[in-house]
């Protein structure tokens, strides 16, 4: 039988159809521009949109649970159900925050995944660094990860891409990342992005601030701390002071004599028994409120220019239970910065 299918459009799609974008967004091919080197800005670039997304599918450089590389696809998912809440009820009010939310209002892309090399780190690293940059260059970038060796890369991107000299850090995160070499996985991979962010080009240990840090570091890593000025908030902190209070500082930090602010979060600085797909689990972490706390107040700053959500391994949670969280804290920061009307 043949006809007008139009008949047939509900107007709202289903959670669990159609083509699986961040937030189904409209999907972008990464190369409608960034192949042909055209960066000027039209009407039809991605400066047209708040923020657009990509995927970094790689978990080449963990040093424990692989799986980190089926992330982007995982969170992606998740956030399916949040577009069907907003398009089923033609808007929806955050009760966390009492603010309405419209995310017909948030002009968001999917560029897709960025390339990667699963037997070149190196390459893979360019890749990252070349294809986020294109996203700086006109817009808010949104990275899927992937495992923490990515964030690096992306930051670097990011920074040039933007036109930044400065670029602070937020991370959110179990571990500080600030190995310089290990005798197995050599000077770059998943427990040394943060060193590699703080040695580059566009930022240093001063303009970096960590929140959720547990667990166990280096001998003397307080005393690193001190000695190269890196601002270290770990989960005692939180626990005493409080999330909202710790964050606020944590962003003066990495804002103060910045030009932007990149924020990287880790899933795994949100306690296992909350968020179990990740790849190096530490017992002891944030709750899915103090996470989700953190989004709220990261989004809401306008030093904050780019995001990334590292270490999801859907393969280790057959809850989904992780991805769904990572989706939530994603979408907190995005509506924050462009979809959200006071109550």
């Amino acid at each position: 039988m043949t006809g007008d299918a139009s008949r047939f459009d509900p107007g709202v799609e289903l959670p669990y159809a159609g083509v699986e974008t961040f937030l189904d967004a409209p999907l972008r091919d990464f190369y409608d521009r960034a192949s042909t080197g055209d960066t000027d800005r039209t009407e039809d670039g991605l400066d047209a949109f708040d923020a657009a997304v990509t995927g970094i599918p790689y978990d080449g450089a963990v040093s424990n649970r692989p799986g980190a590389r089926y992330g982007p696809r995982a969170i992606r998912r998740a956030s399916g159900w949040i577009a069907y809440l907003s398009g089923y009820k033609g808007g929806v009010t955050n009760i966390r925050t009492r603010e309405q939310v419209d995310f017909a209002d948030l002009s968001l892309v999917d560029c897709g995944d960025v390339p990667v090399f699963p037997m070149d780190h190196d390459r893979t690293g360019e890749s990252i660094a070349a294809h986020v940059g294109a996203l700086a260059a006109e817009t808010f970038p949104v990275v899927l990860g992937g495992d923490h060796s990515c964030t690096a890369p992306s930051f670097h991107g990011f920074a040039e891409g933007a036109g930044h000299d400065t670029v602070g850090l937020v991370q959110i995160d179990a571990h500080s990342d600030t190995s310089t070499e290990s005798p197995i996985f050599g000077e770059s991979f998943h427990g040394s992005s943060t060193a590699e962010v703080a040695t580059g080009p566009y930022s240093d240990y001063s303009h970096v601030s960590q929140v959720g840090i547990r667990g166990y570091e280096a001998p003397e890593f307080f005393e690193f701390a001190d000695d190269t000025g890196l601002n270290v908030h770990p989960i005692t902190e939180v626990e005493d002071r409080g999330i909202t209070s710790v964050v606020e500082e944590a962003i003066s930090e990495a804002a103060a004599e910045t030009d932007a602010v990149y924020v990287t979060f880790d899933v795994d600085a949100v306690d296992p028994s909350v968020a179990p797909g990740t790849g190096t689990p530490e017992p002891g972490g944030l709750d899915a409120h103090q996470a989700l706390a953190t989004m709220e107040l990261l989004g809401a700053h306008d030093a904050v220019g780019a995001v990334d959500l590292m270490e999801v391994a859907p393969t280790s949670d057959p809850t989904s239970g992780t991805a769904n969280l990572a989706a939530a804290l994603l979408v907190t920061l995005l509506e924050r910065q462009f979809a959200t009307t006071d109550v």
